[in-house]
């Protein structure tokens, strides 16, 4: 297994404690959820840190250290939308629109 399988792996292994932790749902569309782990490993191995694929890496520690997944604007993103940007992330009500 590779790096970045090992670094997948260990991103959606995080991505499931923390829905259980905080209550929140995992997107049921497995499309995007993959999208989402594929670039937060691609971050993770060119910046070192989990940075939301959907968010500009500055190079600023201090606002970068905002966008590590889960990013601190998820929490009202998905008390507003019923799910994050990235759309990882949704309420435990969430029901995608078809």
């Amino acid at each position: 297994m590779s790096n970045h399988d090992d670094i997948r792996e260990k991103i959606r292994s995080n991505i499931l404690k923390y829905s259980q932790k905080s209550g929140y749902k995992i997107n049921p569309d497995e499309k995007i959820v993959s999208m989402i782990i594929e670039g937060l490993a691609k971050n993770k191995l060119r910046y070192g840190y989990a940075y939301c694929p959907c968010r500009v890496v500055t190079g600023d520690p201090a606002d970068d250290r905002k966008i590590i997944c889960p990013c601190i604007y998820h929490r009202d993103e998905i008390a507003r939308d019923g799910l994050c940007h990235c759309q990882l992330y949704t309420s435990p009500d969430y029901e995608p629109s078809r």
